[in-house]
């Protein structure tokens, strides 16, 4: 008898623990935080128009997630549960079709812009919060393109490109910190201007001002 009853008790912990791992993966509108933010950018890379990648579920996401289950063949409800996100990471994983390098170019700009607010976090890689060389390997890596991790990495790979030829998508690079090579990246967008993740402004869009043609090292094209 007793037996039975821990039975019965583990039988019910798992069922609670299953139903409540389903509601905690379970979004709609309404929901907000960093994992909207992955859900967003995810969207966005498939080509789903979701407006600002912001973390929080508004009607353009709703719009976007009802896309994605119309074209997956899902119940069309806006909500994303175990099933949408399964199919979310399955399409995610598979080959993306060919654009090209203009394309490419308008996709990868467009999703720099889609984080503009984003919050700079140190060692920061997700759309919850960036460091400079996390910020543009994610968008890079959003259009299958591998950076290494830290700047000054990503500064030895590419192309160099002066800064009269400097293009949208370039990797422009810069020193602040006395005695280094390399300390900071950000992707050019042209009309000399750059997009990149700063400590005092989060992701932001900054112009060739003194302050940092003085810190200017190079640029690199990658593509």
């Amino acid at each position: 008898m007793k037996k039975r009853i821990i039975l019965m008790i583990l039988v019910i912990m798992t069922i609670i623990a299953s139903a409540s791992a389903v509601e905690a993966a379970t979004f709609q509108v309404g929901s907000t935080g960093s994992e909207i933010r992955m859900l967003q950018s995810d969207l966005q890379t498939l080509n789903y128009d979701v407006g600002s990648v912001d973390g929080i579920f508004g009607n353009k996401t709703n719009t976007a997630v009802q896309a994605f289950q119309r074209d997956q063949n899902l119940l069309v409800d806006g909500i994303v549960g175990p099933q949408t996100l399964e199919a979310l990471n399955n399409a995610k994983a598979l080959p993306q079709a060919k654009v090209s390098p203009q394309e490419k170019t308008n996709q990868l700009i467009s999703t720099a812009k889609s984080f503009l607010g984003v919050p700079y976090k140190w060692g920061g890689t997700t759309p919850s919060g960036f460091d400079c060389s996390g910020f543009t390997r994610y968008v890079f890596a959003s259009q299958n393109i591998t950076l290494p991790r830290v700047s000054i990495d990503q500064y030895r790979v590419g192309t160099s490109v002066s800064f009269t030829n400097l293009i949208p998508g370039d990797l422009v690079f810069f020193n602040l910190v006395p005695g280094k090579q390399v300390s900071h990246v950000g992707i050019y967008i042209g009309d000399n201007q750059f997009i990149s993740a700063t400590s005092s402004k989060g992701i932001a869009i900054y112009g060739f001002t003194p302050y940092w043609s003085k810190a200017y090292v190079g640029a690199k094209r990658v593509y």
